[in-house]
């Protein structure tokens, strides 16, 4: 890894706060493709911001492994002779060959970054005006500026933590990644995405798990299709739930476990994962002098070009807090590095963004949900739906639905709306959220012909 030297004070065509997805896409881009002058600013020594780091990437492989356990304990009973399908996982050797992984991906960012010719500092970036920066190496140190024509806002989010007693023996989706051993009993509070789907990859790996939602819903903001069917099969699979749930405080007790204080029954476990929201990463940032304006919740606020209320200082990923996802931080700063140094007007269209849920199983979203796509079509909206087991738990006494829900508007039935839950819908996604954003009609769905025998056949035999 090359050594990175302190910034010169010479004007760039280019800052760029933050080394995460959205900011190295935009540095890379704009260097690479356009040759401006580029400084990418990052606090952190390991390059990728969260996805790579505690997000997307670390995630993944801990959901592989646990899609490995959940196929061992079905494997028996397609006459699989094994010792012991419940043997416990080798925690330490995951962790430790994971963050080999990551630190590997590090370096590779690393070395983009260079062949890119953007000029890498390691430091802390605050706003001394709305063009120029001050780059500390620690908060004592007095800094140096650096001055951009341009300059881009990549800083990121941050998990938070209630206001409570004892809050701090918890950890965050952060602190899951540091464990170097697997509880035996945890708490997970949160019912949003990252909270369900760590729950459910401690839940495939052996540990006992109850998740505390303050309603009786989870993954509210997804479809019913999604978050009905996903609590049924949490719960078959015996992850307890604490609804109406308000924790109130953490206690650790006499023999080191942590005591979960609520308006329900107490509950000790051996850890306690906070997943109750983010928020930007911008305090040290000294946005006010830079009249850099953010909303209520601390989140900057950007147009449809990603410009802040400054001119000339863009911003971009989840520090806008407006589709929290890798691929829209990347798509987003590349089109501004575009619309900067190319001959482009383009910007990012929030709208038809594909998701997926790493749930145990898995679900994907696109468009709007049935109650959103109503109260903007009225009459106009059809809902079709279907509901089948998968032919995997054809020999199995398990059995896990797929269940699809296509939305659709007007005479020609374009659709406005895809959700499905089950197995294999995370990879089933992305080629019908190509037809989607294309503008494809339920007929454009009906004229594709199946493929036989699989789940996504489904999709295009709808009725």
């Amino acid at each position: 890894m090359p050594v990175l030297r302190r910034p010169s004070k010479s004007m760039y065509d280019f800052i760029v706060i933050g080394g995460g997805s959205g900011g190295i896409a935009a540095a890379r881009r704009a260097s690479g493709l356009y040759a401006a002058r580029v400084a990418l600013v990052e606090a952190h020594s390991g390059l990728g911001g969260t996805c790579v780091n505690v997000g997307c990437v670390p995630k993944k492989i801990m959901w592989n492994t646990a899609t490995i356990a959940e196929s061992l304990h079905d494997a028996q009973e397609l006459g699989f002779q094994l010792k012991d399908p419940k043997a416990p996982l080798d925690w330490a050797l995951v962790k430790q060959k994971r963050d080999a992984y990551i630190k590997r991906l590090n370096g590779i960012y690393e070395t983009n970054l260079e062949k890119a010719k953007v000029e890498h500092i390691r430091g802390i970036a605050e706003f001394v005006d709305n063009h120029t920066i001050r780059v500390k190496e620690s908060p004592e140190d007095p800094g140096v500026e650096m001055v951009a024509t341009n300059i881009l806002i990549a800083t990121g989010g941050h998990a938070i933590l209630p206001d409570i007693p004892g809050a701090d023996l918890g950890i965050d989706s952060d602190g899951f990644f540091d464990l170097e051993y697997q509880p035996k009993r945890v708490a997970v509070i949160g019912t949003g995405y990252i909270g369900i789907e760590i729950a459910g990859i401690f839940n495939e790996l052996g540990t006992e798990v109850t998740v505390y939602s303050r309603t009786q819903e989870i993954l509210r903001k997804f479809d019913p299709v999604i978050h009905e069917n996903m609590l049924q099969e949490m719960q078959n699979s015996g992850i307890q739930f604490m609804f109406d749930s308000r924790v109130t405080a953490l206690e650790k007790t006499a023999s080191g476990s942590i005591c979960v204080k609520s308006n329900k029954d107490d509950l000790e476990v051996d850890c306690v994962l906070w997943a109750v929201g983010r928020a930007p990463n911008v305090k040290k940032l000294n946005l006010s002098i830079a009249n850099v304006e953010t909303n209520e919740k601390g989140f900057i606020t950007v147009d449809k070009f990603q410009n802040t209320s400054q001119d000339g200082i863009y911003a971009v990923g989840d520090c806008v807090g407006h589709f929290e996802l890798t691929p829209v931080a990347i798509a987003a700063g590349r089109r501004l590095a575009d619309r900067l140094f190319g001959v482009t007007n383009a910007f990012l269209e929030y709208e038809n963004i594909p998701t997926v849920l790493f749930g145990h199983p898995t679900a994907g979203a696109i468009g709007l949900t049935e109650e959103q796509a109503r109260e903007k079509y009225g009459d106009r909206v059809k809902v079709y739906n279907t509901k089948f087991t998968n032919l995997y738990y054809a020999l199995l006494d398990r059995k896990q639905p797929n269940a699809f829900k296509l939305i659709v508007t007007g005479p020609e039935e374009k659709v406005v709306g895809l959700h499905i839950f089950g197995k294999g819908t995370d990879e089933m996604l992305q080629g019908f959220g190509v037809a989607i954003r294309m503008g494809a009609t339920k007929a454009d769905f009906d004229n594709c012909v199946a493929i036989h025998p699989t789940a996504s056949e489904e999709l295009v035999t709808l009725i």
